[in-house]
């Protein structure tokens, strides 16, 4: 489900929980709602929402951890796909088909990152223009000990680079567990819940609640927008990719 969805889904549960509270409020027997179980349900509330905050924290975390260092990567992956262009233009015209073909691996390797269809899920899978560039660099003829060097050099860049384009595959799914977003989901309801059930019944305090449940599940929405780098509205730029692009061949 995409993160707009579950936000959505959020905050319904949420505000929905906090009217809950209003309407058993207006049904409990009057001693239910008495100084004392008013205490107890806000330490209980007070007990849940310590909790609820935590995991937000370890979610805020996870998510900004798997955001960055996809970032990372791809700034990474840029550079050097850079560098291996100019080692193969050191190496003079018998390159020339290992560069061309580390272009069209660019070339694939932003339009699978970045498509121009935003609807569908991004679909990384490392091609077989890698391979085939490697193969390309593998079949060079060096005759001098710097052409041996230079082919030496760019077998060894060509390595890192399908490292790392392996390494952002297997790190493109995500990192937050549906199970753990649930739970936290039940928790906020039920804080909403105890909220609601001893707060008076007014507009301000409608309103109140229905900001409340707004920023919570916004704040959810943006955890789970860096969770998905590469998709919807907080996504990794392809401007290093694209930068280098145009300098290939050159």
């Amino acid at each position: 489900m995409s993160p707009i969805g579950i936000w959505l889904i959020v905050f319904v549960c949420l505000f929905a929980g906090g009217m809950l509270g209003m309407v058993l409020r207006t049904s409990l027997p009057e001693h239910h709602l008495n100084a004392e179980s008013k205490d107890a349900i806000k330490f209980g509330a007070a007990l849940i929402s310590t909790m609820a905050a935590l995991v937000l924290g370890l979610l805020v975390a996870s998510a900004k951890g798997t955001y960055d260092t996809q970032r990372n990567e791809v700034t990474e992956l840029a550079a050097r796909v850079a560098v291996l262009d100019r080692l193969l233009a050191h190496y003079g015209p018998e390159a020339a088909n290992a560069r061309e073909l580390l272009r069209q691996n660019v070339m694939i390797t932003i339009d699978r990152l970045w498509p121009h269809e935003r609807s569908g899920h991004v679909s990384f899978d490392p091609s077989s223009k890698g391979e085939a560039t490697y193969d390309a660099i593998q079949m060079l003829s060096p005759k001098t000990d710097s052409e041996r060097s230079l082919q030496s050099q760019a077998e060894n860049m060509m390595v890192t680079i399908g490292n790392t384009r392996y390494m952002m595959l297997e790190q493109s799914g995500g990192s937050i567990s549906m199970p753990f977003l649930v739970v936290l989901v039940l928790w906020l309801t039920i804080i909403f819940l105890s909220y609601g059930l001893f707060a008076p019944d007014n507009a301000t305090v409608v309103i109140t609640m229905l900001l409340c449940a707004l920023s919570v599940s916004a704040a959810i929405f943006l955890i789970l927008e860096l969770d998905q780098p590469f998709e919807g509205l907080i996504h990794i730029s392809s401007q290093p990719m694209r930068n280098t692009l145009e300098r290939l061949g050159q």
